[in-house]
């Protein structure tokens, strides 16, 4: 059975029977006559009514595999065990062993706040994850009540009647009913290279692909109860780490390393001169728990996940959150014409026909060959171009064959009115012709017309019809008209003026690409893809080159996608390509950076990285400046995790090697983390320029501000030291808070020093982050001044502090500047 632009009748005398099989009996119905499986499931090929796919979906459960789910406090718990855990439990021992109980307390407190706000922020990133899977979640084609729907596929239960169609992922396992063999690729599931071809009567198996044919299919289990125990995923795993997150995880291990090795000087330093052994444990625990950043994965994922749900705002779906940090570094955009640069709002003009066709004649033709169920815009436009509109009435269609990657085309046997049968198809021009038996005699007067229309920026579609004999005839042309979308041009030369070039991809001939290229301001060095020649070979450099400079690509294939990807990324280029069909999928998974359009195919939205649910090219520029922005406050937290470091580091083994002195203790090191690490969390908020150039790791630039800024940091603080020591001559307890506030105020304020590459009042923090800033340097100011677990100071020599801080911060704002100009001289600051 199969819809075709009717809806399929439902008996007046229907019922359903409640079905009989047991989750045991699969095998059964994997293997049984399609009758007797029908019969066991209670259902015919005119599917079931609503009422009682409602009532099987509460005896089957959802088609789905419910994911293990964790339990939330074994969750929190984990949050316990590890490296960095064992750090600060090993602290809190040792305070309980040398009976410093307030050491204790606090340093517990930072266990716990660790653990809490880790487990927080993973829970909410989860709930983002979660969020976008929804948008992505798979629609099927189903009778109910004797009429097509689209529900979603987690509603299906056996004994439903479905519609599977090129590119489509097989929702369930189901017995394939009627039309022509289809083509199913089982790889993911199987392993299995090639497709294998499938029969009415077979089985075909949820989560596989289907390349090629279409077919209504009787499903007979779904969920926890189909061939290999799940669905495909379209959302892979949230936790893959990007190249992004390795480099700055590099960064986490060196500064570790650092604070190990300065560390153990401590501890053989204090040994040597008879220091007591538990405190200097204790001290040099806490020194290193303070030194590793902690914060450094739960910043990572809350601000992909915060970018990630504001994506989702502009009809950008991420399937993949690295993928974010991706789309920050794609310097090349493959874009396709149809729908990203143009309306995809196609308009018949008047055919040209071979004599001694009529052009109506022509029209007829195509619309024999097109289907107005499967929504396809083509299809749509000729079906639109008829102007009797009851001319198909006289014709029956005896088999249909949709489009597919091999035939590219689509075709129809057709019986007449007065019982004669003969084929039409309709296609690219350029195909059509190469099965016309006419096509010698006509071949330059259909180049000329084609042409002539692409001139005019109309594509072409070759129409042709079998005579007597069953020899296929070219009858004629019909033009199509795309005009481009209205905000097309804009976006384009935004996107040039980011950095991004903007490269276009159509199957459509050399001429009309050229044309819309002109409308566009795209360049008109448009590449015609037929002239590669065999998509798997290595190019000479001559073509490889001729690629990189071209500024589009006319009569393109899906095969041909992954070929122009390939020869980009070894120029050297960081490669984004927009895909909608089956055999898109592999350009999608070899690009940097996948793009599934709006009204890509299931295929498709799996092997791409990011899915839009709107179409047009500007919504891809609005996630390029957004990953750029996420890239940007990445980076800053990068320098500033950095500069902390080697400031408190630096300092505390300085101090105590050459001074013997304990400028702050453990307990004002725990409240320096917990403090650092609560506000810094915000920063995922903050509002950051985008740069007008893609994005790359720059180790040099980072790691060259860090040191500078760094050392800066130990400067101040030991003028800070020297002041209470030398000039106000304090004793060691006031010196301790004085140095613990600073550290604080001062720590916090590099924040505003890393997060600009301009002067800091170049770009306007985000209330969010100068708020929590502000909030805990107050408490921090609080605990000094009513000394809480260290000697308490006046609130003067807390105002000294806050001003000795400020000055430091606008000295070390010069000196960014300078050393920015050092590290990275050919940026543009911003």
């Amino acid at each position: 059975m199969e819809p075709n632009g009717t809806s399929p009748k439902a008996s007046a005398t229907k019922t359903n029977v409640k079905p009989e099989p047991s989750p045991d009996a699969q095998d059964d119905l994997r293997s049984l006559p399609l009758v007797e499986v029908a019969k066991k499931l209670g259902t015919s090929q005119e599917g079931l009514t609503q009422t009682e796919a409602a009532k099987r979906l509460i005896q089957y459960g959802p088609n789905e595999i419910e994911g293990k789910k964790s339990n939330p406090l074994l969750k929190f718990l984990s949050y316990f065990w590890g490296p960095i855990p064992w750090m600060i439990e090993a602290a809190v021992i040792l305070s309980a062993l040398d009976r410093h109980w307030p050491d204790f307390g606090i340093i517990l407190v930072l266990l716990l706040a660790n653990a809490m706000v880790g487990f927080w922020e993973e829970h909410t990133a989860g709930n983002a994850i979660e969020a976008l899977k929804a948008h992505l979640a798979i629609r099927t084609r189903v009778i109910r009540d004797g009429q097509w729907v689209n529900p979603a596929a987690r509603e299906l239960v056996p004994g439903d009647v479905i519609r599977l169609r090129l590119g489509d992922i097989v929702p369930a396992d189901a017995r394939l009913l009627d039309g022509d063999p289809i083509s199913v690729d089982q790889s993911a599931l199987t392993g299995e290279s090639l497709p294998a071809t499938r029969k009415p009567g077979d089985a075909v198996f949820s989560g596989s692909i289907i390349r090629r044919g279409e077919s209504s299919a009787l499903v007979y289990a779904t969920g926890a109860n189909t061939y290999f125990g799940k669905t495909a995923e379209l959302v892979q795993n949230a936790h893959t780490v990007s190249h992004f997150q390795k480099a700055v995880l590099k960064i986490g291990n060196y500064l570790i390393m650092l604070a190990v090795v300065l560390v153990a000087a401590i501890i053989a330093v204090a040994i040597y001169r008879g220091d007591p052994i538990l405190t200097t444990l204790q001290f040099a625990l806490v020194l290193t728990v303070a030194a590793i950043p902690v914060a450094m994965p739960t910043v990572l994922s809350v601000t992909m996940a915060v970018g990630a749900r504001f994506l989702a705002k502009k009809q950008v779906i991420v399937s993949r959150l690295v993928a974010i940090e991706e789309l920050a570094g794609v310097d090349i955009l493959c874009a396709d014409k149809t729908g990203t640069l143009t309306q995809n709002k196609l308009t018949l003009g008047d055919p040209f026909s071979v004599n001694p066709v009529l052009p109506e004649q022509v029209i007829l033709d195509a619309a024999l060959a097109s289907r107005a169920d499967d929504g396809d815009n083509i299809d749509l436009a000729v079906l639109g171009g008829l102007k009797d509109k009851d001319a198909l009435r006289n014709y029956e269609i005896v088999h249909f064959q949709p489009f597919d990657p091999v035939h590219k085309r689509t075709e129809a046997t057709v019986k007449a009115a007065d019982g004669k049968s003969f084929k039409v198809a309709k296609g690219a021009p350029q195909i059509i012709l190469a099965l016309a038996a006419n096509a010698g005699e006509i071949q330059s007067d259909v180049d000329k017309a084609v042409n002539a229309f692409a001139a005019s920026g109309f594509r072409s579609l070759g129409v042709a019809r079998s005579d007597e004999e069953g020899k296929w005839m070219f009858v004629g042309l019909l033009p199509l008209f795309d005009p481009p979308r209205d905000d097309a041009k804009a976006t384009i030369a935004t996107a040039l003026a980011m950095g991004v070039t903007v490269k276009m991809v159509t199957g459509d001939a050399l001429a009309i690409a050229r044309e819309t290229a002109k409308k566009l301001d795209m360049g008109a060095n448009i590449l015609d893809a037929s002239s590669l020649g065999d998509s798997k070979k290595e190019e000479t450099a001559e073509v490889a080159q001729s690629i990189d400079r071209a500024d589009g690509f006319a009569q393109v294939f899906p095969e041909h996608k992954f070929h122009i990807v390939d020869v980009l990324q070894k120029h050297g280029h960081i490669v984004g390509m927009t895909g909608d069909g089956v055999n898109d999928a592999p350009a999608l998974k070899k690009a940097d950076c996948g793009i599934a359009v709006s009204d890509a195919t299931d295929a498709a939205r799996t092997a791409a990285a990011i899915v839009l649910m709107t179409p047009g090219l500007s919504v891809i520029i609005d996630a390029i400046k957004e990953s750029r922005k996420i890239f940007q406050r990445m980076n800053s937290y990068a320098i500033y995790r950095i500069v902390e470091t080697l400031r408190v580091l630096l300092f505390m083994t300085l101090s105590i090697l050459i001074f013997n002195f304990y400028p702050v203790t453990a307990v004002m090191i725990v409240m320096l983390a917990l403090l650092n690490d609560g506000a810094i969390l915000s920063i995922a908020y903050d509002n950051v320029h985008y740069k007008n150039q893609p994005e790359a790791w720059n180790m040099r630039m980072v790691l060259g501000i860090s040191s500078v800024l760094g050392v800066m940091g130990v400067i101040a603080s030991f003028g800070m030291f020297y002041l209470g020591e030398r000039v106000f001559h304090l004793d060691h307890g006031h010196i301790q808070t004085l140095m613990y506030l600073k550290l604080s105020v001062a720590g916090h304020l590099t924040i505003f020093l890393t997060r600009t590459r301009g002067p800091f009042w170049s770009t306007r923090p985000a209330r969010i982050l100068w708020m929590a800033v502000l909030g805990t340097q107050c408490v921090a100011t609080l605990i000094a001044v009513y000394g809480l677990f260290m000697t308490p100071i006046s609130w003067k020599w807390a105002g000294f502090i806050w001003g000795y801080a400020l000055l430091w911060f606008l000295v070390n704002d010069r000196v960014k500047l300078l050393a920015y100009r050092i590290f990275d001289p050919l940026k543009i600051e911003r």
